[in-house]
């Protein structure tokens, strides 16, 4: 068991006894081993028993109980305290506004023991008549169990690619043989979120349908003539392709968007299937005499002209990122600290590292105070000494506060070789508030990159309403570089508005928005975010060599005459 798993089930055990009016003392007690743990640099099953104790925020009833996990791999008491709470009052807790002393009032007081029942007290207007629920919390609350129930059954892409698909391909493999599998689908397409793992199964349907007859036999949805979808026991649905007479006619069919696919057959109405076999699709574009298009551009009707033109982009790759920008350290809420980031930077054959911890208005990740940022700049001044050729850069994610105005004065952010500029707090405004708010922010001389644009979090909040545009086109007038936050749950700015970006010539920036050493992982979901809205690594500021990218920073002050 790892650290995160024990972490998450202290994190767990404190919720579900605050859900108990249990003593907030205890509590707290186990909130603050769930967050200590969760920011150790070392596993605890890589520690030796006896040193368990003395390492911070570890006492002994703490400790003892992480002895237990790492023994039996559960927590008996977390195992009492869920076997008489509610699974629907447990699930609560995924909803986005009501913490465990709300589902605490909502079940004891309320009576309300379901995720279902609270949406229908909703819509009765039943909430407003208790303490802390007035008519907004009310819609809050309701919006947010409706956009929780659209996304059951939704996945990050990461979930899927760390774990299921692999564990999936490998196992349809071994029953099917690998040469009749392949994957199709979303997957394939590089979709940032997944409801539905396709693969296409070169076997008939009487072979399938037995070899899921197991003792624990996933849920049938669904059975087509072309396919069948089974519900896992993950809440992932699997869908089986079978039948095709013709494998890379099957796969094209089963992998591009709807849009696509409508506009290619539009387009190449009248092209041949038929001819060689193969289960490579790239002999269809070949039969229509048009550039191969990847699966993860085959989303728009638009990117078929420009392989009919010999346009298509020649599209990021992961090892063209030669940095890491936008990363946090112990200083503020990272993990590890910033010597410990650039030497594992050099080990990943980076070039430069840019750290930018969070500022002083984000008290609850300790940002940093003038006097602090003072401090950092000349420990990093120390370190650059010590581990050059390769150099940190100093920088700052400064909130944009309510009014656009950044949180430090602009002679403070003068002391900085770049800033991040983004949004943590008041993420509820109507659009006019919320353009206004960046607009004024993009305009200031000292922003450099605009982190995480939107401020959404895919599957659990929807980001603040704007006119991407108009954002874009403020962006291209300022100088301003957008970033394409890589953290799996952000990736904002969407795809969807990379070629735009382009197009008004404004630099795009994957960054990791790193917490932890493992955090530079998520860069190649960054990249492959990327890589379905055709950004190229020239127009990618983490791809610029460290001399370019110095060159960037000079040229940029100069032009804005700072």
């Amino acid at each position: 068991m790892n650290n995160s798993a024990i972490a998450d089930n202290f994190s767990l055990l404190a919720k579900l006894m605050d859900i108990h009016g249990e003593n907030p003392f205890k509590t707290k007690t186990y909130s603050i081993a769930a967050f200590n743990i969760d920011k150790l640099p070392v596993q605890l099953n890589e520690t030796p028993r006896d040193k368990l104790f003395s390492i911070k925020g570890i006492g002994e009833s703490v400790g003892k109980k992480v002895v237990e996990m790492l023994d039996t791999g559960k927590l008996e008491v977390l195992n009492e305290i869920i076997n008489k709470t509610p699974a629907g009052v447990i699930e609560m807790l995924n909803i986005k506004g009501i913490g465990p002393k709300k589902i605490h009032m909502i079940w004891k007081e309320m009576e309300i023991e379901s995720i279902g029942e609270l949406l229908y007290a909703c819509n009765e207007n039943r909430l407003t008549h208790f303490k802390g629920f007035g008519e907004k919390t009310q819609i809050n609350v309701q919006d947010a169990i409706e956009f929780y129930l659209q996304n059951q059954g939704h996945f990050l892409f990461a979930q899927i690619n760390e774990v299921v698909f692999s564990q999936i391909d490998a196992y349809l493999k071994k029953i099917f043989s690998e040469n009749k599998v392949r994957v199709t689908g979303k997957y394939r397409r590089q979709e940032l979120t997944i409801e539905e793992l396709e693969f296409i199964v070169l076997e008939t349907i009487e072979v399938i349908k037995p070899k899921f007859q197991t003792a624990q036999p996933p849920e049938l949805l669904e059975e087509t003539e072309t396919s069948i979808l089974y519900k896992l026991k993950n809440g992932l649905k699997l869908r089986l392709y079978f039948g095709g007479t013709n494998r890379a006619q099957q796969l094209f069919n089963t992998t591009g968007s709807v849009e696509f696919l409508e506009a290619f057959q539009k387009t190449y109405r009248d092209l041949n299937y038929k001819g060689d076999e193969t289960d490579d699709d790239a002999i269809i574009f070949q039969k229509a005499k048009i550039q191969y298009i990847p699966p993860y551009l085959r989303e728009s009707a638009g990117i078929i002209e420009k392989a009919k033109n010999n346009t298509l982009p020649e599209v990021i790759q992961p090892g063209d990122v030669k940095s890491v920008i936008h990363s946090h350290s112990n200083w503020s809420d990272g993990a590890t600290t910033i010597e410990e980031m650039a030497n594992e930077c050099i080990k990943r054959g980076f070039e430069y590292l840019v750290i930018s911890d969070h500022s002083k208005a984000a008290a609850y990740a300790n940002g940093l105070t003038e006097e602090r940022i003072k401090e950092q700049h000349r420990y990093v001044d120390g370190l650059n000494s010590k581990l050059m050729p390769f150099k940190i850069f100093k920088s700052i994610e400064c909130d944009i506060l309510n009014d656009g105005t950044m949180d430090y004065s602009n002679n403070i952010l003068s002391t900085f070789d770049l800033i991040i500029a983004s949004v943590h707090s008041n993420l509820k405004m109507n659009e006019e508030k919320a353009m206004a708010r960046l607009v004024k922010a993009i305009e200031n001389p000292y922003t450099t990159i605009l982190g995480h644009m939107t401020g959404r979090l895919l599957l659990s909040r929807n980001g603040y309403p704007l006119d991407h545009k108009k954002i874009i086109d403020a962006c291209a007038t300022n100088h301003v570089v957008i970033e394409l936050n890589a953290h799996p749950r952000r990736l904002d700015i969407d795809w969807k508005w990379i070629d735009y970006a382009m197009q008004k010539d404004v630099l795009l920036s994957i960054d990791p928005d790193a917490h932890a050493l493992d955090g530079y992982n998520d860069i190649k979901y960054g990249v492959m975010a990327a890589q379905k809205g055709g950004l190229t690594k020239e127009k990618n500021l983490s791809s610029f060599p460290l001399k370019e990218f110095e060159e960037f920073l000079e040229k940029r002050r100069k032009l804005k005459g700072i």
